[in-house]
C-alpha cells in the first residue's frame, strides 16, 4: 500500500456537533486546526452543509464558505462538510436545486475541497447522481453507507455494483450501531471489493469498545480512508479516537508528529467538554451495539433526567424485540 495514499480524516466538529448543537466558538476551532495540522491528519470535516434550520444549530451545522472564511485554516490541510442524503432527494426540489443552494461556489474558489455523502442503504441510489454535479465542479466526493452491518451479502455487493458506475472518489461504509468486531468488518470489505475498486473508507463507533480495532483491521485490509474525533468525540458512545490513530498511522508512515498542541485542546478543551455533555462508551451503550440499537436512542435517554436506569433497560429491551435501528 502507498503510505501517501492513507489519509486521516477528522471529523470531530460534524460528529461531535450531535453533542453541542454544532457550536463551537471560533478561538476553539482555530486551536483544533493548528493542532490537526501539527499531527498531520488530513482531512479535517468542519461540520455539516445543511440548508434545515429549526431550531437552534451553531455554525458548524451549516459550514458556508462565508463561515470557514473566518477561520484561521492551516495550508495543506483539506476541508471537508458532510450532506445529509435526505436533503438530496426530498421530492420538494430537484437534486440540482439543492445542490447549488448547498454549493454556490465550486471547488476552486470554496473553503472546501471535499465532500462527504452520509446515505441509509435505501437512500443510496436516488442520492449517487449527486456524485457527478459535484464532480464537475471539481469537489473530491465520498458517500458513506451507513448501518450496513446487518445487510446481507448480495445487499452489500450490490451497493458495492451501484456505487461502480458513478464517479466517487471513496466509498465509506460506518459501523452506525457500534456492533462489528474485525472479522465482521473484514467480511464486508471483501463483499465491497466484488465491485468497488476505488479507494474504500471506514468509519468506526465505539459502543462495544472496538472502534479503534475495527479500525486498524480495516487499514490492514487496504482501506485508505479512516475516520476519527478528538477524544471519540461523536454520536452515542463515540468514534475512533484521533490521537490514537494519528501514532497508528504516524508509525506506519515512518515520520513523527507533534502531539503537544493535540494533547493540550484535549486537555484544556474537549475533557472538560466531555464532563458535561457525556460522550463515551458505557454498559448502555454496549447492550445497543450488542442488540443493533441506534445508539442516539442511549444518547437521548441519558441526557433526560427523567429516565431511570430500569427505564433504560426497559427501553433497550423493548427495542432489543421490536428494532431500534431507524433514527
Amino acid at each position: 500500500m502507498d503510505k501517501k495514499a492513507v489519509l486521516l480524516l477528522d471529523c470531530t466538529l460534524r460528529d461531535g456537533g450531535y453533542y453541542n448543537s454544532w457550536d463551537f466558538p471560533i478561538d476553539v476551532i482555530n486551536s483544533y486546526l493548528k493542532a490537526m495540522q501539527a499531527a498531520e491528519v488530513d482531512i479535517v470535516e468542519l461540520g455539516l452543509r445543511s440548508l434545515k434550520n429549526e431550531g437552534f444549530s451553531g455554525a458548524c451545522a451549516y459550514s458556508t464558505d462565508v463561515f470557514l472564511r473566518t477561520l484561521d485554516l492551516p495550508e495543506g490541510l483539506a476541508v471537508s462538510v458532510m450532506v445529509n442524503a435526505v436533503e438530496l432527494i426530498s421530492d420538494s426540489d430537484s437534486l440540482e436545486f439543492t445542490l447549488e443552494s448547498l454549493f454556490p461556489e465550486a471547488a476552486n474558489t470554496s473553503p472546501v475541497s471535499v465532500v462527504r455523502i452520509a446515505c441509509h442503504v435505501h437512500e443510496f441510489e436516488r442520492a449517487l447522481p449527486a456524485s457527478t454535479w459535484l464532480k464537475e465542479r471539481g469537489f473530491i466526493v465520498g458517500f458513506n453507507l451507513m448501518q450496513v452491518a446487518d445487510r446481507s451479502q448480495a445487499e452489500v455487493e450490490n451497493l458495492a455494483l451501484q456505487a461502480s458506475k458513478w464517479p466517487l472518489d471513496v466509498l465509506y461504509f460506518a459501523d452506525s450501531m457500534g456492533s462489528m468486531g474485525p472479522e465482521q468488518t473484514s467480511e464486508i470489505i471483501l463483499w465491497l471489493r466484488k465491485y468497488w475498486h476505488g479507494p474504500l473508507g471506514i468509519h468506526t463507533h465505539d459502543n462495544m469498545g472496538m472502534a479503534l480495532q475495527n479500525s486498524l483491521r480495516a487499514f490492514t485490509e487496504g482501506v485508505t480512508w479512516l475516520d476519527a474525533t478528538v477524544t471519540g468525540m461523536g454520536r452515542g458512545p463515540g468514534n475512533a479516537k484521533t490521537e490514537y490513530l494519528t501514532l497508528e498511522l504516524s508509525q506506519y508512515r515512518g515520520a513523527s508528529c507533534n502531539m503537544v498542541p493535540l494533547m493540550g485542546i484535549i486537555k484544556n478543551i474537549f475533557q472538560p467538554m466531555q464532563y458535561r455533555c457525556g460522550w463515551g462508551a458505557n454498559t448502555y451503550y454496549y447492550m445497543a451495539g450488542k442488540y443493533g440499537i441506534h445508539p442516539t436512542y442511549i444518547q437521548e435517554m441519558l441526557s433526560d433526567a427523567r429516565y431511570s436506569e430500569e427505564d433504560i433497560i426497559a427501553v433497550i429491551e423493548h427495542l432489543k424485540v421490536w428494532g431500534g435501528e431507524a433514527l
